[in-house]
């Protein structure tokens, strides 16, 4: 049902208008996996080799993220009140990382109508989760706008890196929720692009990312600059 108060406002400057100034087509790069895979390393990979190559792009990345528009009680409550930090606040139970899912894919459905290849990096553990997201990103738009890409790394290959620690507090029963622990993740069906992260390097995962965007025709051929990328 829809509110009669809350009418879809239609732009002047459409989505074509704004993908043939910049030159490409605006998707979603959906980066899925556990904690440790190594989405956020190969997302920013990615993000660097696109941007050598003129593209205007975008990463969402599940920490940052948290630290704003997804920000749990904790931090919240540094701004709002306790009623405001708890109704808002997310946590990471199923149905937090629900809301958090689908505050995300709002905010990328809106960067693709921007025309910005947007890359996110979230465990995003739930296939129903992350259908819904498609199913808004391409509703608000066409068939391939969302691209799933499943960063598959086996659970003790993860849990060997625990680069954050947090698969030895969530072991010693201090991290409710955690995914592949006491939580489930459940893995792609029919992922756009499955990597094995287990096997390749980042730099070469995120090759096999770019080579199929170009596949796809989201980016158009550029010349490639060279750019100082801190860190």
């Amino acid at each position: 049902m829809t509110d009669p108060k809350v009418v879809w406002h239609q732009q002047s400057v459409d989505r074509a208008s704004r993908q043939q100034l910049l030159g490409q087509r605006g998707c979603v790069v959906w980066f899925t996996g556990l904690s440790g895979s190594g989405k956020s390393t190969v997302a920013n990979a990615v993000d660097v080799l696109l941007h050598q190559r003129g593209a205007a792009t975008y990463l969402l990345d599940g920490d940052n993220i948290r630290h704003g528009l997804c920000a749990g009680p904790n931090l919240l409550i540094e701004r709002h009140d306790a009623a405001f930090a708890e109704r808002f606040g997310l946590g990471f139970g199923p149905l937090d990382r629900e809301e958090n899912i689908r505050r995300i894919g709002a905010v990328a459905q809106l960067f693709v109508a921007a025309g910005l290849i947007t890359l996110t990096a979230f465990v995003s553990p739930y296939r129903r989760d992350r259908a819904l997201v498609r199913q808004w990103v391409e509703g608000h738009g066409q068939a391939g706008d969302f691209i799933e890409v499943f960063v598959d790394a086996p659970l003790e290959v993860c849990e060997a890196r625990d680069p954050k620690g947090l698969y030895k507090l969530a072991r010693q029963g201090k991290i409710a929720n955690f995914t592949g622990i006491s939580d489930p993740y459940e893995t792609p069906d029919s992922p756009e692009l499955h990597l094995s992260a287990a096997e390749l390097t980042p730099q070469q995962l995120a090759e096999q990312v770019v080579a199929e965007l170009q596949r796809r025709n989201i980016l158009l051929d550029k010349p490639s600059r060279q750019f100082d990328i801190p860190g």
